[in-house]
């Protein structure tokens, strides 16, 4: 008796430890979503002031939405689990999965998550132009020969082989034509 009472005592410890553990990552869970929006909601205020901004924000509070609709759906299973319901660990995950790739898409499909990776990548082109632009100066100034350098004589090569292949045709119009009188 005094071995089974032992066991219960146990797992009863288990289970409050284990329901502590989920509430502290629950609560962290919210508490990092929260500041997911709001910096997002920075980002997006500092970005742009026009009417994309609003559809940004709606694609913002969709995706805002859906974590705690699934940190609530967490909070029944778990409920439903502690009530006996057998539950299947790969039900939780899956509501992770599910909901991450629903909030990105509404994140993703913003005009104004466009406008951003948009002016992203242009800052990233310009950047890498100028990083091409001063890498191709060092290299003249070290004298070697630069990717510019390279596409000159290949273009050079190209007009000397069709003004080859243009006097070519000359010659052999010219030879046949003395064949032709002989």
């Amino acid at each position: 008796m005094a071995n089974s009472q032992l066991q219960v005592q146990n797992w009863n410890a288990f289970i409050e430890q284990w329901n502590e553990q989920f509430l502290e990552a629950l609560e962290d869970n919210m508490v990092a979503q929260s500041q997911f929006v709001e910096s997002w909601t920075e980002a997006v205020g500092e970005f742009s002031e026009d009417s994309g901004i609003s559809h940004g924000v709606e694609g913002y509070a969709r995706a805002y939405e859906r974590w705690m609709n699934a940190s609530h759906q967490m909070v029944e299973r778990m409920n439903d689990q502690l009530e006996g319901e057998d539950v299947d660990v790969e039900e939780f995950r899956d509501i992770w999965l599910n909901t991450a790739n629903e909030a990105f898409k509404d994140v993703m499909s913003t005009t104004a998550f466009a406008e951003m990776v948009g002016e992203t990548v242009g800052d990233v082109l310009e950047f890498q132009q100028q990083a091409d632009e001063a890498s191709q100066q060092m290299l003249r100034s070290l004298g070697f020969t630069t990717k510019d350098d390279v596409v000159e004589i290949g273009d050079r090569l190209v007009e000397v082989e069709r003004r080859q292949h243009a006097v070519e045709q000359k010659c052999d119009r010219i030879l046949d034509h003395l064949e032709d009188k002989q």
